[in-house]
């Protein structure tokens, strides 16, 4: 479908009209639209050729013109205008956190900043802190962005490179003569960051299958081509592309290339070595003995059975404990296991869609519980509801819990943690609820000025006996925002001692706990809550993610609070309350 990459237009759109002062109705309504877009089951395509566009809520005629000159170019003319418009470096200001579209016109107009390069001159000459809005503690932190952003942006979040991926492996398998195709590399181990991605092919002739690989859509430039590989780049956004390479590999050899692909570099390495201690030769190619004998090579399982090992999941491969034939792979959690989803946002704050909608979406996954838990009143950008407002809210969702079967919805909340370490909401209207996320959104420093630092909040949080879980509890968003300096023994003990949840936020920009901090709260005993975060239907389609994390910190089924059965997981809930009363 071409919805994800109209979405990421329409935004594109929004920030380059903000960025040249255009009038705010004009960027809402490519926000509004990129937004609807964003959250479409149906194909976008689909609805142009049956001239249904402006049946979606947010598409008017405008957008849905920009829509048909897509479809039929590859691009959008106003945005492609706004480009020449503006010089080619400014808009990539805006990826800097703290920058915005408001503040990256002004550094242009008031200090002729073009670029990152211009940027670092006015910071390193003092300008940029003497400009009106900005101040030294303002320009500290854009510089620590700019630095963040030069060390991490050459990796590619796996939210974005796994469906690339999907699609690219799903055109392989169209192919004339194209047997087999998998994903390998960090994309198939399920690293938050890709470098690049590799695909594996079984097909009859190589040459044809490179040939048509290097002619596909998305392929920006062509590094390589040949017989039996093909490298390629595509296109991310104007300015970043991702490299896909892809090998065509005979199917006795298949299964040996397609561990050796997967890694991880220090897994393959201890494997290699148990093979030369039995004067064995494992490659790409296959494992052979001292007389050159094929002992394994055709299926991956086949590897791993010659050295007596099972199968290992791609997730574990990690140079850990995962060859020491003592974990019990069968036990590791599985999206299939996953049976609710306990972070969701609807219109009541900054989602898209209903109680009802979002709930009849968990139930199409086969989801016995959802827990509504839309913003609190500090989160003021996020359209966060007053305590009167919530009091209303909890009432819908009960209300909303009755006239929909087949799935229970808990009423809860994310309640921001406060500065100070309180909460956003009394405890009274938190005792209403069945469920409270608290979060940190605002204010992640490291404290002072009469403020606790990110450890002593998210602390306090956990001791009040009416939160059930942490959300997203380092604040990380990868590749844009560094997580907040926690001590996160501190918060493990506390939330094992406590019975308090922390949550592996699912989210691709998030994923959050981390795999290592999720395997620290595993092994202290606390339970792991693993959400979406969903602010659309589409979003709850993120969970895998989140499962993917959870089963890199070698997380069981019986780690995971959403992996319970639905009495077992109320009772687990209320723990926390009654043994904090």
């Amino acid at each position: 479908m071409i919805n994800a990459e109209v979405a990421r237009l329409f935004e594109r759109i929004a920030d380059l009209l903000e960025l040249t002062g255009e009038n705010r109705f004009r960027v809402n309504s490519y926000r509004q639209g990129a937004r609807s877009v964003d959250a479409l089951t149906e194909d976008l395509a689909a609805l142009a050729a049956e001239n249904r566009l402006q049946s979606v809520k947010g598409i008017g005629k405008g957008l849905a013109e920009h829509v048909h000159y897509f479809i039929e170019h590859g691009t959008i003319d106003v945005l492609d205008d706004l480009q020449k418009r503006l010089p080619p470096g400014l808009p990539k200001l805006m990826e800097i956190p703290g920058l915005g579209p408001k503040k990256v016109a002004k550094v242009h107009e008031a200090l002729s900043v073009n670029g990152l390069d211009d940027l670092k001159k006015v910071i390193a000459d003092g300008r940029l802190a003497q400009l009106e809005g900005f101040g030294e503690t303002s320009v500290k932190k854009i510089a620590e962005g700019i630095a963040f952003l030069e060390t991490s942006g050459k990796r590619t979040p796996l939210g974005i490179a796994l469906p690339l991926a999907e699609e690219l492996r799903d055109r392989l398998l169209s192919v004339e003569g194209v047997r087999r195709v998998e994903i390998a590399g960090s994309a198939r181990r399920g690293e938050e960051t890709v470098g690049d991605v590799d695909l594996l092919c079984e097909a009859d002739n190589g040459e044809t299958v490179v040939k048509a690989f290097t002619a596909f859509p998305q392929v920006r430039r062509v590094l390589a081509s040949g017989a039996t590989k093909g490298s390629v780049t595509v296109g991310l956004s104007d300015d970043r592309e991702l490299q896909v390479d892809v090998r065509v590999v005979p199917k006795e050899s298949f299964g040996a290339a397609l561990q050796y692909f997967t890694g991880s570099k220090a897994h393959n390495v201890e494997l290699r070595e148990r093979a030369v201690k039995k004067k064995w030769k494992l490659n790409e190619y296959g494992l052979l003995d001292v007389d050159e004998k094929r002992l394994a090579g055709e299926d991956e399982a086949g590897i791993y059975r010659a050295f007596k090992l099972p199968w290992i999941p791609p997730e574990l491969r990690q140079a850990r404990d995962e060859l020491s034939g003592e974990f019990d792979f069968e036990s590791l959690v599985a999206l299939e296991d996953i049976r609710c989803d306990l972070h969701m946002h609807t219109t009541a704050s900054d989602g898209r869609h209903s109680i009802e909608e979002m709930a009849e979406a968990a139930k199409a996954l086969g989801y016995h519980t959802i827990a509504i838990c839309d913003h609190s009143k500090s989160s003021v950008i996020a359209n966060g509801l007053t305590v009167e407002r919530m009091k209303a809210h909890i009432k819908a969702i009960r209300k909303a819990g009755e006239k929909t079967a087949g799935i229970r919805i808990l009423a809860g909340c994310e309640c921001d943690i406060l500065p100070d370490g309180s909460l956003d909401y009394p405890d009274e209207l938190l005792a209403e609820c069945d469920w409270v996320v608290a979060s940190i959104h605002i204010a992640q420093g490291k404290g002072g000025s009469g403020k606790l630092s990110p450890t002593q909040r998210t602390l306090a949080a956990i001791e009040n006996p009416f939160v059930s879980c942490i959300g997203h509890p380092t604040g990380r968003l990868i590749n844009r925002r560094e997580p907040m300096d926690l001590d996160m023994a501190a918060i493990v003990k506390a939330a094992a001692d406590s019975h308090t949840m922390l949550e592996i936020n699912a989210a691709w920009q998030r994923l959050d706990l981390k795999s290592d901090h999720a395997r620290q709260a595993i092994a202290a005993g606390v339970m792991l809550s693993v959400n979406t975060d969903a602010h659309s239907t589409g979003d709850l389609r993120q969970m895998r993610y989140g499962v993917v994390t959870a089963r890199r910190a070698a997380a069981r089924k019986s780690d995971i609070l959403n992996a319970l059965t639905p009495a077992a997981l109320l009772n687990r809930i209320r723990t926390k309350r009654k043994v904090s009363s």
